[in-house]
């Protein structure tokens, strides 16, 4: 069985190099991420047309999420090698855009003072170092070291976000945003989203016209606002760094479980993200946690897992790459394929109140349940928007599912749903003429065989919109 969960790369300086973002993709990359946190305007345009070349040299179609900076609060940049903080230390942290020091941080956030009250706990750096509030000293904040470590460069700052006074998306938020749909993004990521509201300010077109939002679920008030972010959200990312600063860490697992059931249900495809296998920055091997955390995130459900510092900055990208793929592929096929669907069933699948709905999600439980009965070779989604490939990758087939559209952009983005091998038909037609183009290709792609049956899910003549109302078993001639 080939690798069903999708993997996320992020993009760094560790990473820029044409032959390296080459490794990547053969290594099992299936999107890479721009992390707009660390970058200009210009090098992220730069660095998004490389991915894009080198793809196009590859012949293998590459997803591309601009991940939006959002109301991060970060560190003045700190001095050299960074600082080393110990246990029971004290120093000073004020409002300011000037680089940090080693015995006063600055922290680009203006309403510091105000906000952050005596007692309050900050965490830096995805939970690297924790720090209590000593109270106000003048134009400064006292804090004291509860956690020691390394901070280096600019890292995050975690302010509660029932404090945080900053409206998600910022103005610097869309202006990537503009930039990056005028080239053709595929998804973006909204990063501190606390309510449905939040992501539709973003306010492009729908996908595939524009591109999918992905909703950051990493605020206390998003858990609370999950259904409705989730309706509106094309996509979910279970961003573990703040999310485990806003509830108590034992809280995370189960809140991981949650989301991704959730988003699943909908329809959604929901990454897990931060810290996934962090030690490999330098090392060659995970620890044996983080090749546990990988496999139990697929366990969960998730349909991406994703690398941040590990190939932005890291000693071997490509390496991580293939570790993560190779941990994925072998818990993919540990997965419960055949309780999954009662599972959902208990979940309440969100089938909308319109019968076309309704009807997309009869017709796509009814391909899964009979690729499984009949033993499918593959099913065959004809979709030009992807609704349909969604639809049928929540149910999680052991049938490997083949996603076919003619509009481009739905094919870069079916490579973030989980399981699905994404491929551009040529031509349009009616549905049986796709249907046959459709079943050319993948026999010419070596997917299916003389004689292999094929559920075959789409649009019939009679359908409108973004209905999914046929389902065919079909032996492929």
């Amino acid at each position: 069985m080939t690798r069903r969960t999708k993997i996320i790369a992020s993009i760094g300086p560790a990473s820029d190099d044409p032959r390296v973002l080459k490794g990547l993709i053969q290594s099992g990359m299936d999107i890479a991420r721009i992390n707009l946190s660390h970058e200009s305007l210009e090098l992220a345009l730069e660095r998004y047309h490389r991915i894009r070349a080198v793809a196009a040299e590859v012949g293998r179609p590459v997803g591309i999420l601009a991940d939006l900076p959002g109301p991060k609060v970060r560190l003045g940049k700190l001095p050299g090698d960074g600082v080393l903080l110990v246990d029971g230390q004290e120093f000073l942290v004020t409002p300011g855009t000037d680089p940090s020091t080693a015995e006063v941080f600055q922290v680009d956030y203006e309403d510091l003072l105000t906000d952050i009250h005596e007692g309050d706990q900050l965490v830096f750096g995805d939970g690297a170092v924790q720090v209590q509030s000593l109270g106000r000293q003048g134009d400064h904040l006292r804090v004291r070291v509860n956690h020691g470590g390394h901070l280096t460069g600019r890292p995050g700052i975690h302010i509660p976000s029932d404090r945080l006074r900053i409206a998600t998306p910022t103005p610097e938020d869309l202006r990537f945003l503009d930039a990056f749909v005028e080239v053709g993004i595929d998804m973006i990521a909204l990063s501190f989203v606390r309510s449905a509201h939040d992501v539709r300010r973003v306010g492009t077109e729908p996908a595939p016209r524009g591109p999918m939002v992905v909703a950051k679920i990493e605020t206390r008030a998003a858990v609370q606002n999950l259904a409705s972010i989730v309706e509106v959200a094309d996509a979910v990312m279970v961003a573990r760094g703040d999310l485990g600063s806003e509830f108590p860490i034992e809280e995370l697992p189960h809140l991981q479980k949650e989301i991704i059931r959730r988003c699943i249900a909908a329809g959604r495809p929901v990454i897990t993200a931060t810290q996934m296998l962090e030690s490999m920055i330098h090392s060659p091997s995970p620890t044996r946690a983080e090749a546990s955390d990988v496999a139990n995130a697929v366990f969960d459900g998730s349909s991406t897992v994703m690398l941040s510092g590990e190939t932005a900055i890291g000693d071997d990208p490509e390496h991580v790459v293939d570790v993560m793929s190779r941990i994925a592929a072998r818990a993919d096929e540990k997965f419960d394929y055949a309780g999954w669907p009662a599972l959902l069933a208990s979940l309440q699948l969100a089938t909308g109140d319109s019968a076309e709905s309704r009807v997309t999600n009869a017709v796509t439980s009814a391909a899964q349940r009979a690729a499984s009965e009949i033993g499918a070779a593959a099913i065959l989604c004809i979709s030009q928007s992807g609704f349909t490939v969604r639809s049928v990758a929540r149910f999680r087939p052991k049938a490997k599912i083949l996603g076919f559209s003619s509009d481009p952009r739905t094919v870069a983005q079916l490579t973030m749903s989980w399981g699905t091998t994404p491929y551009l038909l040529e031509a349009a037609g009616n549905a049986d003429e796709l249907t046959d183009e459709a079943i050319s290709l993948a026999k010419r792609m070596g997917e299916i065989h003389t004689g292999d049956l094929v559920v075959v899910v789409g649009g019939s003549r009679f359908s409108k919109g973004r209905v999914t109302d046929t389902v065919r078993v079909i032996e492929v001639p």
